[in-house]
């Protein structure tokens, strides 16, 4: 079974451009993105595990604006390659969960599983630029 750290802090380092997201409840867990240009610079941590990632900007907000709630389903949506992918659903409660994902091949993969409360998923539309959140 799948354990979801929920993300319930943000901050947005206007000099950077760079939001980070944290939990209270656990210190090491962090999921921090910056704009470059026509992408997102995705860095998901947790202690001193990573995993980085570089979506497609239009990508990810098109996919954002369009998601909906499926019951039953964790992640309904991925974006960036089959290789390294962020896969991202949304529930019924308003909760975001975003499980940034690198596969080995077909024997593997490694994610780590984390969930935007719905505040935290709002400002992080809003930072986004997401239409309709």
């Amino acid at each position: 079974m799948r354990q979801f750290q929920i993300l319930d802090q943000i901050v947005i380092d206007a000099g950077s451009g760079v939001m980070s997201l944290t939990s209270e409840a656990a210190e090491y867990a962090q999921l921090a993105m910056r704009r470059e240009g026509a992408y997102v610079a995705i860095s998901a941590s947790y202690g001193p595990m990573e995993i980085a990632l570089r979506p497609r900007y239009e990508d990810l907000v098109r996919l954002l604006a369009r998601l909906q709630p499926v019951e039953g389903l964790q992640t309904t949506r991925q974006v960036g390659t089959s290789q390294a992918y962020l896969a991202i659903g949304l529930r019924s409660d308003g909760v975001l969960v975003i499980r940034p994902t690198i596969v080995a091949d077909a024997t593997g993969y490694l994610t780590l599983n984390m969930a935007l409360n719905p505040n935290v998923r709002r400002a992080f539309y809003e930072w986004l630029g997401v239409e309709g959140n």
